[in-house]
């Protein structure tokens, strides 16, 4: 995967925004407000994913490229290496398991303006 794509398929889903909170080397994309997805900017290596804490665990001990997320809660988020092996597929299938962990902790009212 590279950034492109990266960026292309967070913006693709509904009510994203992309954001630099943390600085200009940081991206940073959220849904209402919610961070789901981060990644460097210059170096385009990794990716920290909102995970379920149970399959966060399983991911982590399945592949190599999946390590406790970098500077966020461990419990609740993966840092994946883009350049690992795993298969593009699989990581926007991770990012939109993110994007919807995030998704469903929002009001009602947010959710139905998303679609959910």
């Amino acid at each position: 995967m590279n950034l492109a794509q990266f960026q292309e398929y967070c913006l693709s889903l509904p009510g994203v925004t992309e954001e630099f909170p943390f600085g200009d080397e940081t991206l940073v994309y959220k849904v209402s407000g919610k961070i789901f997805a981060a990644s460097g900017l210059e170096n385009f290596e990794t990716i920290n994913l909102k995970c379920d804490p149970e399959e966060a665990i399983e991911l982590r001990e399945r592949y190599e490229g999946v390590i406790p997320g970098y500077h966020m809660n461990k419990k609740h988020w993966n840092t994946v290496d883009v350049h690992s092996g795993i298969p593009n597929k699989l990581i926007l299938e991770w990012i939109k398991n993110s994007y919807n962990l995030v998704v469903a902790t929002l009001p009602k009212k947010e959710r139905e303006k998303l679609g959910q």
